[in-house]
């Protein structure tokens, strides 16, 4: 089993795509280290850190649905990367999820099944989603 350090996901337990995020990653033997970000939010230059490892920009991690996103006019494509940010932190719940760091790599693993890349090690058996979609066989495949 890999070190919980090898893998963390910032996590949100109300979430579907995120429990089914971290159901996958346990699903492979690693029990990451899980940070619930609504409660410990990381911090600017982490955040900031995370995106540059994606190759994405800050847009790329705003979510819009059940949060301030529209309220705040952060659908203006003026705003910068730091503006963006500056609302993450005023406001997590802006911050997507679930971020996945593993040695393979950064991601927001949206659709879930995204983090089977990331992962180190195979899925140990089948797997279906909350929602009962498979997405992994007996054999530990992809379906």
């Amino acid at each position: 089993m890999n070190s919980p350090a090898d893998i963390v996901i910032y996590h949100n337990p109300d979430c579907g795509t995120s429990r089914n995020t971290l159901a996958m990653i346990r699903n492979a033997g690693i029990e990451p280290h899980v940070v619930e970000y609504l409660k410990t939010p990381p911090s600017r230059a982490l955040l900031a850190q995370l995106i540059a490892r994606m190759g994405t920009g800050a847009r790329d991690l705003l979510r819009e649905k059940g949060t301030p996103f529209a309220e705040l006019g952060l659908g203006n494509t003026d705003l910068d990367d730091a503006a963006l940010l500056d609302a993450m932190m005023e406001h997590p719940i802006l911050i997507n999820r679930p971020i996945v760091v593993s040695p393979l790599g950064v991601r927001l693993c949206r659709p879930s099944e995204v983090v089977l890349d990331l992962l180190p090690s195979a899925q140990q058996g089948a797997f279906s989603k909350e929602d009962g979609e498979s997405v992994v066989d007996e054999a530990g495949r992809r379906v």
